[in-house]
């Protein structure tokens, strides 16, 4: 999919007072002057995100599903820089939910307690940030998660009206991912994933300033330059450089941020040539590759690698990390060192890949990824069948699945993008669609070709780009300013409906998003799908 700016023609050559107006505004739409309501609306909706995240967040006081793994290599990074091994069988989470942290198993030699992992430690720290502050309980292990989620509300509304021009579609947006089931659980959830999603996020979240950024900088130039071959160099680009660190940031969470460092580079790139054509530059293909491709290349590929080999710096730094070699590392000046301590980490690198290439162990919640848009086998996190609710046969659950009123409208939503996209080939049908399909298509080929093990919430990094194609469209279905008052205001009341019922929807179930204790008939009326929710 070429994610381009071929609407933006190169201008006719009316009066050059017109011909000026023109090409800004093609360039950089205006923003609205909303003033206080910009940055009070997405807050307010964030606060709301965040009540219902952080409200009853030790709720249950248990270890959760892949909390097992991250709650507790958390915990040992912050302690030792590196993830070690801990107590066999159950008996280091028994340990942690009596307020205990010696979880740790004793080696004979520390260099053998390293924990083969097969995660890059980012989001580990970041979980570790939660213990650090609130102690190894699960309050503290789902901290970190409730704030990056409930940040990345307000991160979307602010996006969303950059890419809308429109305070209230921004606020949309941001309602409808905090009412969305799937983030609400992985945001009360100590998973790596909504890190994975937070990161991604803000990284297209600069890239599209970035965008605005440096068209303004070629409408400045347009306007007192006179018309050249390559036109200017558009400086540092340090929202671009943001991006990059971001990006680094996801793929020093979970592998697959590289999926999207390649597709968003790609894009940057194209929506620079989409600006360099729609200002006339002669020739502005050559321009692109000799004065945006360079600086783009190391800021959104050679900076995100950076930014993953320094997230290791407690592996490099120390000698419990696995397959550290670190006697040998020690043995000599600082050439053996660097070179010795490359040669192991590249050597576990190796490893990852190719546990993940190989995992094909079965899951009772395994999913494909042509399920996921339907919400037709979401993940257990918890359930648990106690006494206390009134009735003989009681659910304590926590579902991991989406709100489905909004998936299944993303689902039509992003075919209205498609259909944008071909007719008028809108920057933001082009750039929600590619995000969408980043994070969505490469799973059919694990799936086809390594058979991998993967779950629904693996889906994450799709909904940020779900919601924007539904904000989009109901841009298109409200219409614009200069549109009859009457299809205005049907198009408002149509969107306004949906949102409600979003609402009402999550509403519904919400007792099984967040380990409400149900009766067993109240657990079992909400799992819509009933063989694939069960």
């Amino acid at each position: 999919m070429a994610v381009t700016d071929f609407a933006d023609k190169a201008p006719e050559q009316p009066d050059p007072e017109e011909r000026v107006l023109s090409v800004r505004e093609r360039l950089l739409p205006p923003m609205p002057g909303d003033g206080l309501w910009a940055w009070l609306g997405p807050a307010l909706i964030a606060l709301f995100g965040g009540f219902l995240r952080f409200d009853r967040l030790e709720v249950p006081k248990a270890v959760v599903f892949d909390e097992t793994y991250y709650a507790k290599d958390a915990w040992s990074t912050l302690k030792y820089g590196v993830e070690t091994q801990f107590l066999d069988g159950d008996a280091a989470n028994q340990a942690m939910l009596r307020g205990d942290d010696n979880i740790f198993k004793v080696c004979q030699n520390v260099v053998d307690c390293g924990s083969y992992v097969v995660h890059p430690p980012l989001g580990k720290w970041m979980i570790g940030l939660g213990e650090w502050i609130f102690g190894l309980n699960p309050f503290g292990w789902r901290f970190a998660a409730a704030l990056v989620g409930t940040i990345s509300i307000f991160l979307l509304a602010r996006l969303a009206r950059r890419m809308t021009r429109s305070t209230v579609l921004g606020c949309l947006a941001g309602f409808l991912l905090a009412v969305d089931g799937l983030h609400f659980v992985l945001s009360r959830t100590a998973l790596l994933d909504i890190f994975l999603m937070f990161w991604l996020l803000a990284g297209f979240a600069c890239l599209v300033v970035d965008r605005d950024k440096s068209r303004e900088r070629l409408a400045d130039w347009y306007e007192n330059s006179p018309i050249s071959d390559l036109g200017p160099k558009l400086g540092l680009r340090p929202w671009r450089l943001a991006a990059g660190l971001c990006l680094g940031a996801a793929l020093a969470t979970k592998w697959t941020g590289i999926l999207f460092i390649a597709a968003f580079g790609i894009m940057t790139v194209l929506w620079d040539l989409g600006a360099r054509r729609a200002v006339g530059l002669r020739r502005p293909l050559l321009a692109t590759l000799k004065l945006d491709v360079p600086l783009a290349f190391v800021w959104v590929a050679i900076l995100s690698l950076v930014v993953y080999v320094v997230s290791f710096v407690g592996w490099f730094a120390g000698d419990r990390g696995y397959g550290r070699n670190w006697a040998e590392a020690t043995s000599g000046g600082w050439q053996n060192f660097v070179f010795s301590s490359m040669r192991s980490w590249i050597d576990y690198q190796t490893q990852i890949l190719s546990f993940h290439t190989g995992l094909e162990t079965t899951h009772p919640y395994q999913s494909q990824p042509w399920q996921w848009p339907l919400l037709t086998r979401p993940v257990a996190f918890f359930y648990e069948s106690p006494s206390g609710c009134g009735t003989d046969s009681c659910s304590w659950a926590v579902l991991g699945t989406g709100t489905p009123i909004i998936w299944y409208a993303g689902l039509a939503a992003l075919i209205a993008m498609i259909a944008w996209y071909v007719a008028t080939r809108d920057w933001r049908a082009g750039a929600v669609l590619l995000g969408y399909a980043a994070g969505w298509l490469p799973w059919f080929y694990f799936a086809w070709a390594d058979n991998r093990t993967m779950f629904l919430f693996y889906a994450i990094p799709m909904v940020p780009f779900m919601i924007l194609a539904i904000v989009l469209a109901a841009g298109l279905l409200i219409g614009p300013a200069e549109a009859p008052l009457q299809r205005r205001r049907a198009g408002a009341i149509a969107v306004g409906v949906f949102a409600l019922l979003s609402l009402l929807n999550f509403w519904w179930l919400y007792p099984v998003l967040s380990a409400e204790l149900l009766p067993y008939q109240d657990w079992y009326d909400r799992m819509l799908f009933k063989k694939g929710w069960i």
